[in-house]
């Protein structure tokens, strides 16, 4: 177990990285094709290896949380990938993960249809470049630029869409193009009890169908309807000259939600409905004030998948900027806030728009990332210990305290006392003992003693005190 970790699970010397790259042990290769703690141009050394498996692992990148991005690999190693290695090789996510925006940009009009058909991935391709995709010289491109759009064509929804309940149905009530019939058969014969809450957050649904579900006797479909993201084309025109200043409001934010549907769902009488409605966009903030909503303060703040594609700035700047604590949250989430708006939310009253501010923001200042841990005791909360900036400086002071997350903190400051380390390796708490397992200033004499140990060998193997003698004898000892 010691041995796999060091090709994987921590960084190495050069002279231990030279012993890695080449083992004859395909695994060892492979797992450090794969470890998140080395740079890519390490890596790929492994980039041509005769193994089929260690290409494979390069090529899905390192094993990291979604909301966690991992360096993107040079372009010329993606072309070289995408031109070299199979299909069942560089098409997954782990792959376009490690792809730089800029390449799958370039990658749709790339002279390679190779290249152009790993491109075809993307949300909000401009009309132009979809048209030219649908119109390629070459078939394969012009069959993978149809499927990736056939969501938008109702009729192939309404085929496609299987008549019980499942995943594929959801996907599809929830993000496909609806047609009349499917719509109808939601209404009167749902495979489901929730499907009319499905619909009722699909940007497809018709005016007519979204005013009869705000006034639906199921809450949660009224709570779907009150953030319904659609204006029909004949319905902006029609009250864009309206003299109801809501009126206007809402059709300026593309809303089918008529004013008096959303005034209604404003005074609902459930608080879920009327927090969604109060965030509305067409709204002001005086508005929201008078609306009887509750924030919720029991809900988890986690991290999200991170965007590639930026928002409209002015709507996140309205957000940020909201007395709304819902339009701040939603805003802290954007990894695109500028900087500005992430030391204004940094220091905001709300907690959970600091926790999501530190949780998805690649600049979260360091102090906000060590402030929302502390404060912060729900789901994910492991994660901001993921962010680069997480501090290390005057951790140590923690090595008392109750909550043994807290605790272990002392283990990532380089300068907490040996003798505090060597204590916490033999804290009760798993977590804590991991963590002191693999710090530097433990004493040589219990590091070679957690060496043998079942427990604690693998986290003793990534201390980075290790004398690289003893490295190297555990990478050669994987070939035993």
């Amino acid at each position: 177990m010691a041995r796999l970790t060091l090709s994987e699970g921590r960084p190495l010397p050069d002279a231990v990285v030279e012993a890695v790259i080449t083992h004859p042990d395909r695994s060892v290769r492979g797992r450090f094709a794969c470890n998140p703690h080395v740079d890519p141009g390490l890596r790929l050394r492994l980039i041509d290896d005769p193994e089929w498996t260690v290409r494979a692992l390069l090529s899905d990148g390192p094993a990291l949380p979604l909301h966690i991005a991992p360096a993107p690999l040079p372009d010329w190693a993606v072309l070289h990938m995408i031109r070299t290695y199979g299909d069942e090789l560089q098409g997954g996510l782990g792959f376009t993960r490690q792809v730089s925006t800029g390449f799958m940009w370039s990658a749709l009009s790339h002279p390679d249809p190779k290249v152009r058909l790993m491109g075809i991935s993307w949300r909000g391709v401009p009309d132009d470049v979809r048209e030219a995709l649908f119109a390629d010289p070459d078939e394969k491109v012009r069959k993978r630029a149809r499927d990736w759009v056939r969501d938008e064509d109702p009729q192939w929804v309404e085929q496609q869409l299987p008549p019980h309940s499942c995943h594929g149905r959801t996907d599809g009530l929830l993000n496909g193009a609806l047609s009349r019939k499917v719509i109808e058969n939601v209404l009167t014969a749902p495979a489901a009890e929730d499907e009319r809450a499905m619909i009722a957050s699909n940007p497809t649904l018709p005016a007519d169908v979204v005013a009869l579900l705000s006034a639906d006797p199921d809450a949660e479909v009224r709570r779907e309807i009150a953030g319904h993201p659609r204006l029909s084309q004949e319905g902006r025109r029609a009250l864009g000259a309206d003299p109801d200043p809501l009126v206007r409001r809402c059709t300026a934010h593309r809303r089918d939600l008529e004013p008096d549907e959303l005034r209604a769902l404003a005074a609902d009488p459930d608080p879920r409905v009327r927090l969604a409605a109060s965030m509305h966009p067409a709204l002001t903030d005086a508005e929201r004030a008078a609306i009887d909503y509750e924030v919720p303060m029991d809900e988890p703040f986690v991290p999200g998948i991170p965007s590639r594609v930026p928002g409209d700035p002015g709507e996140l700047r309205r957000d940020a900027l909201s007395g709304h604590p819902m339009l701040r949250r939603r805003a802290a989430r954007d990894r695109f806030l500028p900087p500005d708006l992430v030391a204004r939310l940094a220091a905001d009253a709300d907690l959970g728009v600091r926790v999501l501010l530190a949780q998805n923001h690649p600049e979260a200042p360091a102090a906000l990332l060590l402030r929302s841990f502390l404060e912060y005791t729900g789901r994910k909360r492991e994660h901001l210990l993921l962010r680069a900036d997480f501090p290390s400086a005057g951790l140590a002071r923690y090595a008392g305290d109750e909550d043994p997350a807290v605790r272990a903190l002392a283990c990532r400051d380089p300068e907490t006392a040996a003798e505090t380390v060597d204590k916490l390796t033999r804290d009760p708490d798993p977590r804590v003992r991991a963590a002191a397992a693999a710090h530097p200033k433990l004493p040589p004499a219990r590091l070679a003693e957690l060496l043998d140990d079942e427990e604690l060998a693998h986290h003793a193997a990534a201390n980075p005190a290790l004398d690289p003698v003893v490295m190297r004898r555990l990478v050669a000892s994987a070939a035993g």
